[in-house]
């Protein structure tokens, strides 16, 4: 797992997220499980921490939200 950064752009439904990421891309991401149980909320404009698959850079989790 990568660990990156980002800001998020967008809320979707289903808890997912569109991140922007620092080098510009835009990815699809989904909230971590301790999040969602700790209710933690991700709103537009947060800076988050993201895990990434090696295999797959589309895709991410939100592990750590910011501010």
């Amino acid at each position: 797992m990568t660990e990156v950064n980002g800001v998020v752009s967008e809320s979707l439904p289903n808890m997912q997220f569109r991140v922007t990421l620092d080098d510009g891309r835009e990815i699809l991401a989904h909230l971590a499980g301790r999040m969602r149980l700790h209710r933690i909320r991700v709103m537009p404009g947060d800076k988050v921490k993201l895990e990434m698959s090696d295999y797959d850079t589309d895709k991410g989790r939100i592990v750590y939200r910011s501010s």
